[in-house]
């Protein structure tokens, strides 16, 4: 049996190193939003056969300096910008049709500044609702085991696992948005979302398997060495269903369109982190909490 809560410590180190990276991140270089949080107009045009420069060079003669061009499959690109008068759009279609006759124009659309900020907001309440729900359901769930800790610990140390992983997933976007021009959208938030709910099932198996050895054992054994024992009879249970959807979401990162993949890619950083804070940390903490009451 592994003493996986003796180690506790070493996951802490790793942990809050890579937390104060993504705080670090976050504070300097912040989150490329997408056209979602920002406003403007994404336009997508196939049978384009240009290089990404040629594109840009054609959108700035129609007065468009902030493009991003992104190509998909099937000789299409999607282009993304500030501007979102429609008259500029209908130049910046006429440059390209001019530039590049054989195009075809399958997709306009336009997000105004104030639905924009309305999302932004809809996006942080969508989380933190989340949050908060999840803590009281567990905190309620595991009320028949109040002791040796207080059953609202079992939330807490949920929550701390789930901002762990968000926290993380929403750094490395940061710096994938600043070296990358990676933007996030409103399913970067539904990436999240989804990301809590499977964590926190992670967490509940080892909280139930833990709730489960503390009433049949009783006192014959302290609470760290049940905890412990608990992790090693979840661990295989717990790393092999997350590695199921890790080898799900890989292959449609890799064979699946371009409009899902910084979705698959935030639902793959998040479960990989989530798995990991579910196993060495939610019930660890649960351990230097009871450590603590017990030297009161």
């Amino acid at each position: 049996m592994y003493n996986i809560i003796g180690k506790r410590k070493y996951f802490y180190v790793f942990s809050g190193v890579l937390t104060v990276l993504s705080v670090i991140s976050l504070s300097v270089w912040g989150l490329r939003y997408g056209l979602d949080f920002t406003g403007g107009t994404l336009m997508e045009v196939q049978n384009i056969r240009a290089q990404n420069e040629d594109i840009k060079s054609a959108l700035v003669e129609a007065g468009i300096q902030d493009a991003v061009v992104t190509p998909t499959q099937n000789d299409s690109v999607l282009i993304r910008y500030g501007n979102s008068d429609d008259e500029k759009n209908k130049a910046v279609l006429a440059k390209l049709k001019e530039k590049f006759p054989d195009i075809q124009n399958t997709r306009l659309d336009y997000i105004g500044p104030s639905i924009s900020a309305e999302l932004k907001s809809k996006a942080i309440w969508a989380l933190a609702v989340a949050v908060v729900g999840i803590a009281a359901y567990i905190a309620y769930a595991f009320r028949q085991v109040s002791r040796p800790v207080e059953s609202w610990k079992y939330g807490v140390g949920a929550v701390v696992a789930l901002v762990h992983d968000v926290l993380i997933t929403v750094g490395i976007f940061s710096i994938l948005g600043h070296f990358a021009n990676i933007e996030i959208d409103t399913t970067f938030i539904a990436a999240l979302l989804t990301i809590l709910g499977f964590s926190v099932h992670d967490t509940i198996v080892v909280y139930d398997r833990t709730r489960e050895n503390l009433l049949r054992s009783a006192a014959k054994e302290d609470f760290g060495e049940t905890v412990n024992r608990s992790l090693n009879e979840t661990m295989a249970r717990s790393i092999n269903t997350s590695l199921t959807v890790i080898i799900t979401l890989l292959a449609i990162f890799i064979f699946g369109g371009e409009s899902i993949k910084n979705f698959t890619l935030a639902l793959l950083i998040g479960i990989t982190f989530g798995t990991y804070s579910s196993i060495f940390v939610a019930s660890a903490l649960m351990v230097d909490w009871w450590k603590a009451q017990m030297k009161k």
